[in-house]
């Protein structure tokens, strides 16, 4: 009688959520205009963004505490730093929404088979979805950063080798930036195009540093700032040294990367040993009880 009881008291609430989330998606239509412009895997189901957006202006959500500026950094290197004050509400948006929808999608499976084990599984994937997109942008940057750091010794090579032909760095700089397309190439293209627009070429370099967020690279964009400043003279030498940590900086971490490979393969060693043990351990049992 007692779980009868419960299963009309949780579809009643799951009912209300269910009505609940209908007209907050009747009543989110006008954030449509703030959807329409987002694009990439990144924003997947997009459309049901908007009670996410709704929710975010009844709670008066914080933009300003601790973790949200720290989002905001993040956004600024992701995207185009003007329009981090948008992508923040995204992103808002975008965790508190996707999470409902799971814990709604929870509640509507338990309407049609009535199992609460569904519905507990449900909100912990909800919970998990809201973690996973609050994280997103993190992995995001850590991501982009290796890429950078697998191409950034072969541009630097590049440069220092035009520069010690006696190109200058301007100059050799846009003509390695034409040279790929992979993410340091394109920032690289940005730099380019900064250059163009009027920016300072001593600004650029540190803009370029700024938004590939990577020690190295910023330590190389400083280098040639300095050496714009200094003389062609002294960037020559400056540059190939650097060339050479850098290219010694990549054997140390392609060493380090093998080595996270080789302890990873250790848990899927240690299943199959467990699984051996009981075929083995098992049957031994089973024959000593028999």
């Amino acid at each position: 009688m007692f779980l009868s009881t419960m299963s009309v008291v949780i579809m009643i609430i799951a009912s209300i959520v269910v009505l609940i989330y209908i007209l907050l998606l009747l009543a989110s239509k006008k954030y449509d205009y703030l959807i329409e412009p987002l694009t990439g895997k990144e924003w997947m189901l997009k459309e049901v963004y908007g009670p996410g957006f709704l929710i975010c202006d009844l709670i008066k959500y914080d933009y300003t505490s601790k973790t949200e500026r720290t989002r905001r950094r993040d956004l600024g290197l992701l995207y185009d730093a003007r329009y981090t004050d948008y992508y923040l509400r995204v992103c808002a948006a975008q965790r508190i929404a996707l999470s409902l929808l799971i814990v709604v999608f929870g509640f509507a499976i338990y309407g049609f088979i009535n199992e609460v084990m569904i519905l507990f599984v449900m909100l912990i994937f909800g919970v998990a979805a809201f973690f996973y997109f609050s994280n997103l942008q993190t992995d995001q940057i850590k991501k982009r950063s290796d890429i950078y750091l697998s191409d950034f010794p072969d541009v630097v090579s590049k440069i220092a080798l035009l520069i010690n032909a006696g190109m200058i760095l301007k100059e050799a700089w846009v003509r390695v930036a034409e040279t790929g397309d992979s993410p340091i190439y394109k920032e690289m293209q940005k730099t380019v195009f900064d250059m163009e627009n009027g920016m300072a070429e001593v600004d650029a370099y540190y803009t370029f540093g700024t938004r590939c967020v990577i020690p190295e690279i910023k330590k190389f964009s400083s280098t040639l700032a300095q050496g714009v400043v200094k003389g062609n003279a002294e960037l020559v030498s400056m540059v190939q040294e650097q060339s050479a940590e850098i290219w010694l900086a990549k054997k140390h971490r392609a060493k380090q990367q093998g080595e996270k490979a080789g302890s990873k393969l250790m848990i899927p060693i240690m299943i199959m040993f467990v699984g051996i043990l009981i075929v083995v351990i098992v049957p031994i049992f089973a024959n000593i009880t028999a």
